[in-house]
């Protein structure tokens, strides 16, 4: 039997290309694929998948919401975030409301179809980096962890100082640099020469790589690395 994915992605060639590598796996077979989190709860009821691919920036509600429904009314289905939030409150949310396994979008897309198959054998698939931040965690949280860890936890995304080297390319400092003095994602794309969608496509990119998830973040964090 085939393993029936719905798909909820808010990029357009994203869920294109999602849906293409799910299509081209024959133990696969795609149930359904939407831009929003209502449209996916609505595809969620009719089609009940075996596996829910969810991104978590999503333009109506949080996938995490989306996640919980799946939890509450579809307890067979299994969850696969693959999103390009990295911080740990995304993560932890994530595996709070039902999520079975977490992958960044850079994943390549064998690695997309390899995690759903590992899902229905009974795994959690997860990014390498994202697995080794949980842990991190785990382990400073666990009795008797070294040097007050246990009573003072740090984040997964928590930095002890300014980055010895920028992370972002030039064109997203740039951006960074217009989005912090205020400019809409309309206006930063007319002063750029590009789309607003691929302004927001960079603003996401930029999040990810700064391990953020608003625009407040990401202009403190890139200020801290006297980006700004």
């Amino acid at each position: 039997m085939t393993t029936q994915v719905l798909i909820v992605e808010d990029e357009p060639e994203l869920l294109r290309k999602f849906s293409t590598a799910v299509q081209s796996d024959p133990l696969l077979a795609l149930c359904g694929a939407a831009q929003t989190g209502r449209a996916g709860i609505t595809l969620m009821d009719m089609h009940r998948p075996d596996v829910l691919m969810v991104d978590l920036g999503l333009p109506d509600v949080s996938g995490i919401d989306v996640i919980r429904h799946a939890a509450r009314y579809h307890p067979g289905t299994d969850v696969l975030v693959v999103t390009m939030f990295g911080d740990d409150q995304h993560v932890l949310a994530s595996i709070e409301a039902g999520a079975t396994g977490y992958l960044l979008k850079d994943a390549l897309m064998d690695r997309i179809c390899a995690g759903i198959h590992e899902l229905r054998s009974g795994g959690s698939p997860i990014t390498p980096s994202i697995a080794r931040k949980v842990l991190a965690r785990f382990r400073l949280q666990a009795p008797g962890s070294m040097d007050g860890a246990a009573t003072h936890p740090v984040p997964l995304g928590a930095k002890t100082g300014k980055a010895s080297c920028t992370p972002l390319t030039e064109r997203e400092a740039e951006i960074l640099r217009l989005v912090a003095k205020g400019l809409s994602f309309n206006e930063v794309g007319e002063s750029q020469g590009i789309s607003s969608h691929t302004v927001v496509a960079h603003v996401k990119k930029i999040y990810r790589k700064l391990a953020v998830h608003s625009r407040g973040e990401a202009v403190f964090e890139a200020s801290q690395m006297g980006l700004l």
